[in-house]
């Protein structure tokens, strides 16, 4: 899952991307407005966190013409601003929530994956299942039958995007994007590695192949003998 943060101060900024990569997301952070407009326009995300107070474009502008251009990324705006018109202001504007400064990380943290289950149509869990594997996204737990399988970030990541769109074929494109930075090569072949070591843990051992291999499109997470 790949998320947008467009916040000109830098502590609260590298504090938000530093919890974010560590629960397993990958994470691209604009200072100003009109950084956050370039990426947010050329760049698909899961969900945004945009600040209201920006430099160069300010937040509600920005959340308005991502609308305008038809960009639908989930949007959660921080502002310190508190009245409750501010907060109608901001989800009229095209937000989808609003927390106020000083917050929660944790709290941040649930309310992003609250907007991906609504926008994927993902069912209201935490967790995702396909056959006997498992995944639980809030303790980060990951097993096939009994046996529990321990994944680094990106390897989970992989995991969690085949898993939101089970049965159908995802891009190597589409990888590159939801699990790597903007700025990544996609010449390179980290991609077949990736998904190389996901399938060693979770599929070597166990007679039923989940991840298959569509030639010249992708990848595809589903039961087959």
């Amino acid at each position: 899952m790949r998320i947008l943060v467009v916040e000109d101060d830098e502590k609260i900024a590298s504090f938000i991307s530093k919890g974010l990569k560590e629960a397993g997301y990958t994470v691209d952070v604009a200072s100003d407005g009109v950084d956050g407009l370039h990426l947010g326009v050329t760049e698909p995300y899961d969900a945004a966190v945009i600040d209201i107070m920006l430099p160069g474009l300010d937040g509600l502008s920005l959340i308005e013409r991502l609308r305008t251009k038809g960009i639908k990324t989930p949007v959660i705006i921080l502002s310190a601003k508190r009245s409750v018109d501010d907060r109608i202001n901001g989800l009229e504007k095209g937000g989808d929530d609003y927390m106020t400064k000083p917050f929660s990380f944790s709290e941040l943290l649930a309310r992003i994956q609250a907007l991906i289950r609504r926008a994927t149509q993902t069912p209201e869990s935490s967790v995702l299942d396909i056959g006997d594997l498992t995944i639980d996204l809030l303790n980060r737990e990951v097993r096939r039958g009994d046996v529990p399988i321990t994944l680094p970030s990106r390897e989970f990541a992989l995991l969690e995007h085949l898993l939101r769109n089970k049965g159908r074929i995802i891009s190597k494109t589409s990888i590159l994007e939801h699990v790597y930075d903007y700025s990544f090569d996609p010449q390179t072949n980290v991609v077949d590695v990736l998904v190389c070591r996901l399938r060693n843990k979770i599929d070597k051992d166990f007679g039923t192949k989940l991840i298959h291999t569509v030639r010249g499109m992708g990848y595809v997470l589903k039961e087959k003998s």
